[in-house]
């Protein structure tokens, strides 16, 4: 089976970062984040606080070292989003009695009430950001973005990857 060659799209010498797909897609994610933290101020809540509530949203109880994986972040950095969180009331933390090393993490009744807010405020930004594209415009960027995540993590582990 031959090997697709990769293609040059990017050259050294002509390279600027204003047309790289990186600072393109970064970019629009500080853009979207920073319009979600506004558009969720109301709430009191910043980007690293309203992402663990979103994302214990989406599950009835999580530990804090899948959570900190789940969400990229460094889990002391994470630790200190989530005592913010507790103070407010938002979330509850409990140590596992098998193994104290192992945090569980839950909203509590008010948490709830509050991440219900964040989904919405999300597909609001989204479409904002997505004003003017047709149906398959979305999906091919949902595509193209989602090929070049596999084609990241194929580097992970191929012939090139650096340990």
């Amino acid at each position: 089976m031959s090997e697709t060659p990769m293609p040059d799209f990017y050259q050294a010498g002509q390279y600027r970062p204003e047309q790289s797909v990186g600072y393109l897609m970064n970019k629009v994610l500080s853009s979207i984040l920073a319009q979600a933290e506004i558009q969720l101020a109301p709430y009191k809540l910043t980007y690293v606080q309203w992402l663990p509530l979103y994302k214990l949203l989406g599950c009835e109880r999580s530990t804090l070292a899948s959570l900190a994986r789940d969400l990229s972040v460094d889990p002391a950095a994470l630790t200190r989003s989530l005592s913010r969180l507790e103070s407010k009331g938002l979330i509850r933390r409990e140590r596992c009695t098998l193994d104290r090393r192992v945090v569980h993490l839950s909203l509590t009744e008010e948490g709830r009430a509050v991440a219900v807010h964040v989904p919405g405020v999300l597909a609001h930004v989204l479409n904002s950001h997505l004003s003017g594209f047709q149906h398959d415009e979305w999906q091919q960027l949902l595509h193209s973005l989602t090929r070049m995540l596999r084609n990241g993590e194929a580097m992970k582990s191929g012939p090139n990857a650096s340990s």
